[in-house]
Formats: structure tokens, sequence, C-alpha cells
């Protein structure tokens, strides 16, 4: 029998991003993932039913994360205020493993429009998951849903401006593009926000003063529409 490998999953992730990257997702089959990995084609299906879940590894950690920093937030906390709680929490558990993946997995969504979609999945995912605690709280149901799609910008707009920020100013990304839901660009003004705030550190402090940055110019923006 096989020997279970305690990194298993990370290795295929690994295997899969650098396979999708290198030559095409739709021409990357299980069993290359597998061997890339060293691992069985077995092994892969104890982790992901098929390859388009892999883009979707961490998901369901994610969203408990944002939820119970959401169930800790102070009580009498905003709807945003609790929502930056579940950014906090989250964010903190990013590693250098994030974001040494990041460019590749958003090289890999830009590209296919399965993985995109699979994406957009995944973030309505993580949205409900903090609707879902906001309203725990006892946040009007309308107010929670556009609390939490605020608080899914956020990670995105942290997320990829931590990730371009450890690329370095030479590696051909775009900075001056604007982020949406998709993934792919920073906005510009995260870029400069990465650099700043995460420095040479590659744990997860950077990650959260980005998000909060992100979440206050959300926040900012909500009260300009008047």
């Amino acid at each position: 029998m096989p020997r279970w490998e305690p990194d298993a999953r990370a290795r295929l992730v690994v295997a899969a991003l650098h396979l999708f990257t290198e030559q095409g997702y739709d021409e990357t089959t299980v069993t290359q993932i597998a061997e890339r990995a060293g691992l069985t084609k077995s092994t892969f299906f104890r982790h992901f039913p098929d390859k388009r879940e892999v883009l979707a590894a961490g998901q369901e950690t994610l969203s408990r994360l944002f939820a119970e920093g959401i169930a800790d937030a102070p009580e009498g906390a905003t709807a945003l205020d609790a929502v930056g709680a579940g950014l906090d929490r989250a964010c903190s558990t990013m590693t250098s493993f994030n974001r040494e993946l990041g460019s590749r997995m958003s090289a890999a969504i830009a590209a296919n429009a399965e993985l995109r979609e699979r994406h957009r999945l995944k973030q309505v995912g993580m949205a409900a998951a903090m609707a879902d605690a906001l309203r725990a709280r006892g946040v009007p149901q309308a107010v929670a849903a556009l609390a939490a799609e605020m608080g899914v910008l956020a990670f995105s707009e942290a997320f990829t401006a931590w990730v371009a920020a450890d690329e370095g100013p030479d590696n051909g990304t775009d900075r001056t593009g604007g982020t949406d839901r998709t993934g792919g660009t920073d906005d510009g003004d995260g870029t400069d926000d990465a650099r700043a705030a995460s420095g040479d550190g590659e744990g997860g402090e950077g990650m959260v003063a980005l998000a909060r940055a992100a979440l206050d110019r959300l926040r900012g923006a909500l009260a300009e529409l008047g």
C-alpha cells in the first residue's frame, strides 16, 4: 500500500499550477499532475475530485477563518468592522507558500474560462460564509450580503497586491490595471501599499495591512455613493 504523504495536497497544488502555466490547463492531465508531484493518481483523487478543484484548494479553510473572525468580533461592532475582523483572521494565516503560487494561479485562471468560472464560484462561497456569520450576529440580510461582498473584494485586492509586491518591479507585471473578482491585476494603489506594508516579510502581516487598507478604501467609496 502506498505511503500517505503528509504534504501530498500541497505538492499536488504546486505541480498542477506549474503544469497549467507551462502547457495549459486543457492539455494537463491528472496523471501528469500526480507524476510531477511524485505521487500516484489515486493519491490525487484522495484530495481532489478533478483537476479543476485544485484551484479551490484552501477555500473551505478561508471561509471558516472569515466566519470565525466575524463571530469573534467585539459585541457592538458594525458589519464592516466585523468583516475586518474576519479578514484579519484569514489574512494572518497567509504564508510564503500562498505568495509564491499566487502569480501562477492568477495566470492559470486568466487563461481558461472554466477556471475563471470556478474562481468566481469560490468567491461566491467565501462571501456566503461571511454573510452567514454576519446574519448570526443579527445583521440584516441585505447589509450582511453587501458587507460580505466588500470583504471578498478587499481580500482579492489585497492578495493581488501582496503577490505583485513579491514579484518585483521588473517582472513585466502590469501594475496600472484594476482589480476585479476574476483575479489578474492590481489596482495601482495596492502595489505601493504592498511594498510598504509587507516589506521583506513572507508572513501574513502584510496581507492583514493590505486587506484593512482595501476595506477602508471600499468603505470610503461606499460613503461617496450617497
